[in-house]
């Protein structure tokens, strides 16, 4: 598609997303029927937040590190901004105000989200054993009639599919950056084709579709392999984005010259945290879930 076709599509896209997302926020509590159960209509905030959930053989602080893979890989979209600042106007203002507002918007709405469940799921165990294979499908036919299951699941496979539209519009864009500094050897004079009709790079599109449908062939390997491929995932993601960030907080320092859209005097103080979560969290993430003998 040309890039204005791509800009409106991810435009309709994002905002349905964020409809969806209150709706669903809205829906859950107040079409739950644990009543109906036995239970009470929602789970005691003393359970909510001082119970934990023994998903892992580790002691319980580190258990809630490793959780962070899962908001790791909800809050990647926000990189796709500065992949796709060639392509937008002012973009030394419009793309940091867009990675700052993507990011908080989805962190906050993540959280709503994350509560309503924590307050509304029946049983944690059987979401996650259940023969669906998707524990989110499970959780919703805990504590919702059918047909409303349904509905929300017709708005998250639209949601999906649109957040995939717009991850594989960054990640052709990274590949075609890459493409123009011959990382790729050979195949750079393939993938850095731009389509003289769309004017945008296809062949970096059908390359990052072709990986993505390769990826998805490991989950015939098992819980492991996919398992794997998401922590190892979420690692580089996590460093590839601290890089620059520790570069300017511990190498350039003052002599940082800042865009016209910036954080100010909380550059400094916000990069360290950023930094250091990552030192901490990049060997959480790569523990397995299991300790001692049953790693075998």
């Amino acid at each position: 598609m040309p890039t204005k076709w791509i800009a409106n599509f991810n435009s309709y896209g994002s905002t349905f997303n964020i409809i969806a997302l209150v709706v669903v926020i809205i829906i859950i509590p107040a079409a739950t029927n644990r009543e109906d159960q036995g239970l009470p209509r929602f789970t005691p905030s003393s359970v909510v937040w001082g119970n934990f959930y023994q998903g892992t053989d580790f002691p319980n602080g580190v258990a809630l590190l490793m959780s962070f893979v899962a908001v790791i890989w909800t809050m990647s979209g926000y990189d796709a901004p500065f992949h796709l600042s060639e392509e937008c106007s002012n973009a030394n203002i419009a793309s940091p105000r867009a990675i700052v507002i993507t990011s908080g918007l989805g962190g906050i709405m993540g959280w709503f989200l994350q509560l309503v469940v924590a307050y509304t799921i029946v049983d944690i165990e059987a979401a996650l054993d259940s023969d669906l294979g998707q524990p989110y499908a499970a959780y919703l036919l805990q504590i919702l009639p059918q047909n409303t299951t349904l509905a929300i699941l017709a708005l998250t496979i639209i949601c999906a599919f649109s957040m995939g539209q717009g991850c594989m519009v960054a990640a052709s864009r990274v590949t075609f950056a890459y493409s123009r500094d011959e990382c790729f050897g050979p195949l750079s004079k393939i993938t850095k084709r731009v389509n003289r009709h769309t004017l945008t790079p296809v062949n970096a599109v059908w390359f990052n579709t072709m990986i993505g449908i390769a990826m998805a062939v490991l989950i015939f390997g098992g819980e492991l392999a996919a398992g794997a491929l998401f922590s190892i995932g979420a690692v580089a993601a996590f460093i590839a984005f601290t890089i620059p960030i520790f570069i300017r907080v511990f190498f350039v320092g003052d002599r940082f010259r800042p865009g016209p859209w910036n954080l100010g005097r909380a550059s400094m103080p916000i990069g360290t945290a950023a930094c250091t979560f990552v030192m901490l969290m990049v060997p959480i993430l790569m523990l397995p879930s299991v300790t001692g003998s049953d790693l075998e």
